[in-house]
């Protein structure tokens, strides 16, 4: 069995600008092709528009409430909500409420620097 505990994983910021804590991935793992990750977006910030051409995403939300745009249609977003993000399907996440927003990232193949794309769509 192998269990990694999310404070033992250092947050850093994605290039979409999100903060990112890395639980389960192929750097910090035998994960070898997916990943898992904690984002937080802070109130009254958002992330960049963007998109990866490989990998599909799940977000799960946690806690706090949020909009999010995929490929042009918007919705509002809070705990309990899963969004599934296709490869290739631009999004953009804002924080509309007054604490932080959480929410679970699965990435297959695993989240890579290297397969976000900033687009430019309007904020």
């Amino acid at each position: 069995m192998e269990a990694v505990r999310r404070d033992d994983c250092p947050p850093f910021i994605t290039k979409d600008t999100s903060e990112i804590r890395e639980i389960l991935a192929y750097r910090n793992s035998t994960c070898k092709t997916m990943s898992l990750a904690e984002a937080t977006i802070y109130p009254g910030k958002h992330t960049e528009c963007h998109r990866h051409d490989k990998t599909e995403e799940i977000y799960y939300i946690l806690s706090g409430l949020g909009r999010i745009r995929v490929n042009g249609e918007e919705r509002e977003i809070a705990a309990g909500d899963a969004v599934f993000l296709p490869p290739s399907a631009t999004h953009q996440t804002w924080n509309t409420g007054d604490v932080p927003l959480v929410f679970l990232c699965c990435c297959s193949p695993a989240y890579e620097h290297d397969d976000t794309f900033l687009t430019e769509e309007v904020q």
